[in-house]
C-alpha cells in the first residue's frame, strides 16, 4: 500500500508528455478511446451523446471520444466550441471537452454561458482529464466550471481533482493508464498506507517511552476542548498524557478525564516539559494577554516538538523556536496569521498555506474540506479521506492531541501532521455516525482505525 501518491499539475503533466516516446497522437487517441470505454461502462443505456470540445489537446481528445462513441452505436452530437457553437440537444449524456490541465483563470464570458448550459442539462456528465474551468495545478475555481458526475483523467490524478473546490466538481475520479512514465511531483496526497509509518508499541516500551504528550490549555467555561485533546492523544496510543490547566478548572478535569494527570499551569512549565516528549498548546486556553505571554514563552523556550492550535494561534508571530512546531488554522486563523480575508485564502488555499511555512519557518497544517500540510523547502501533503460529518464543534481538538501523540512518539513533524489529519478522517468513517456526529465520537473510533 503506497504511503502518498503523486498528484500532478499541468508543467508535470507536460513533463511526462515531453519525455514518452512516441507521437502526441498516440496518447490522444488512447486518452479518447479510454474516456469512450470508461464512458459506456458508467453511462451505456444511454443513447444520446453530446461532446463538447475546445480547441485545444482536450478538444482533441473529445473529437477521438466521439468517433468512437459512433463506432459504439451512439447517437452522437459535437460541439465546436471554438467555432462558436453552442447547442447542445438533448443528450443523456454530456462529455466535457472543453478546456484541460493547461487552462488558468476565469473562462470567457461565450465559454462560461456554455459551461452553465453544461450545468443546467439533466444529463450525465462526463469530464475529459478534469472539469473544464478548474485549474489542474491549484484546484481553485474563478468563475464558471462543470459539474461532473464522473472524470476520467489520464496517467495519474491532477491536484485540483483532489483539492477543494476542483474536487467539488469531479464526482467519482477514474484513472486511465496511456502510457506514460511517471515524473517527480510536488505535492502528494497521503493514503491508508501512512499509518504503517506511526511507530508502534514495543515490548520493552513502558507508558513513558511510548509518548508522553504535555497539553496545555483550558479556562473556565473552556473545559471541553482540552479533554478531547487530552483523551485523542491517548487514543491514538500516547503512554501518558499530562494536562496542566488553570487551577480553578482542575475540579473539572478530575471528574471528566480519569487517565490524565492534571497540573496547574501555575507549577513550572519547564519542568513538566522535561517529563513530556510533545506538547499541544492551545485548545481552551483564552485569548487574554496573560494566555498570549503564556503561548510566547512556552514556544520559545520548550524545547519539545509541538502542535499549536486554536487559542494558541490567535497573535502569533514568526519567531526562532528550538524545536519542531506545527501551526494547525482554518481559513480564518490562517487569514489572520497572515493578514488577509479569510475569503483569499478560501480561493487560494495551496499558496496560502506554502506562504505560512515559509513565513512562519515551520509546519503549516490548513484545515477544510481537505487538509494541507505544508513544511519550508518541501513538497506539500494533502489528506482528504474523510466525510463532511467532521464538519462539527471539537474536531479540531482531536486533531491536536492525534498530532501530539504522533510527535510524541519521534514522527517527523510534517508526517505526524499528514498522518494525524488521515487518522481523524479515518475516524469519522469508522464512527457509527453520520448524522450527528461529535468529537468524542472520532475519538472512540481512533483504536479500530489504528489498529
Amino acid at each position: 500500500m503506497r504511503e502518498v501518491e503523486s498528484l500532478y499539475s499541468a508543467a508535470e503533466m507536460r513533463a511526462a508528455e515531453e519525455r514518452y516516446p512516441g507521437t502526441v497522437e498516440e496518447l490522444m487517441e488512447r486518452a479518447g478511446s479510454a474516456v469512450v470505454r470508461i464512458g459506456l461502462e458508467l453511462f451505456g443505456e444511454g443513447e444520446r451523446w453530446t461532446v463538447v470540445c475546445g480547441g485545444g489537446a482536450n478538444g482533441g481528445d473529445g473529437r477521438i471520444a466521439a468517433r468512437e462513441l459512433e463506432r459504439a452505436g451512439k447517437n452522437v452530437h459535437l460541439v465546436d466550441a471554438k467555432a462558436g457553437e453552442s447547442e447542445l440537444g438533448e443528450p443523456d449524456v454530456i462529455v466535457d471537452a472543453l478546456f484541460g490541465t493547461g487552462f488558468r483563470g476565469e473562462p470567457r464570458p461565450d465559454a462560461a454561458s456554455l459551461i452553465e448550459r453544461m450545468n443546467a442539462s439533466p444529463a450525465c456528465v462526463v469530464a475529459v482529464d478534469l472539469p473544464s474551468g478548474v485549474d489542474a495545478s491549484t484546484g481553485e475555481v474563478a468563475g464558471a466550471a462543470v459539474v461532473a458526475d464522473s472524470t476520467v483523467t489520464f496517467h495519474a490524478r491532477k491536484v485540483g481533482l483532489v483539492v477543494a473546490p476542483g474536487r467539488f466538481h469531479a464526482g467519482k475520479v477514474h484513472v486511465a493508464d496511456i502510457g506514460l512514465d511517471d515524473v517527480d511531483t510536488e505535492i502528494g496526497a497521503v493514503d491508508m498506507g501512512i499509518f504503517r509509518s506511526i511507530p508502534r508499541r514495543r515490548e520493552r516500551d513502558n507508558k513513558y517511552s511510548a509518548g508522553h504528550v504535555l497539553v496545555v490549555g483550558g479556562s473556565p467555561g473552556l473545559t471541553g476542548a482540552p479533554s478531547l485533546t487530552a483523551m485523542a492523544a491517548l487514543r491514538a496510543d500516547a503512554g501518558y498524557v499530562t494536562l496542566a490547566a488553570p487551577e480553578s478548572t482542575l475540579p473539572v478535569f478530575e471528574q471528566r478525564l480519569l487517565e490524565v494527570v492534571k497540573r496547574p499551569l501555575q507549577d513550572d512549565l519547564a519542568a513538566l516539559a522535561a517529563k513530556a516528549s510533545a506538547l499541544a498548546i492551545g485548545p481552551g486556553l483564552g485569548r487574554t494577554d496573560a494566555a498570549r505571554g503564556l503561548v510566547r514563552r512556552a514556544l520559545a523556550e520548550v524545547a519539545l516538538p509541538a502542535v499549536v492550535d486554536a487559542d494558541a494561534l490567535f497573535g502569533l508571530e514568526p519567531a526562532d523556536w528550538p524545536a519542531p512546531r506545527i501551526l494547525t488554522p482554518h481559513e480564518g486563523e490562517l487569514a489572520r496569521l497572515l493578514g488577509r480575508e479569510s475569503g483569499e485564502i478560501a480561493a487560494h488555499r495551496i499558496d496560502s498555506v506554502r506562504e505560512a511555512a515559509e513565513r512562519f519557518r515551520c509546519v503549516v497544517l490548513l484545515k477544510g474540506p481537505d487538509t494541507l500540510v505544508a513544511a519550508p523547502g518541501r513538497g506539500l501533503l494533502v489528506s482528504a479521506l474523510g466525510l463532511p460529518s467532521l464538519a462539527t464543534a471539537g474536531t479540531g481538538d482531536v486533531l491536536t492531541g492525534i498530532i501530539g501523540a504522533f510527535l510524541a512518539k519521534g514522527m517527523d513533524a510534517q508526517l505526524a501532521a499528514a498522518a494525524g489529519a488521515a487518522a481523524q478522517q479515518r475516524a469519522a468513517v469508522e464512527a457509527p455516525q453520520r448524522a450527528g456526529l461529535v468529537a468524542s465520537d472520532l475519538i472512540e473510533a481512533l483504536p479500530r482505525v489504528l489498529r
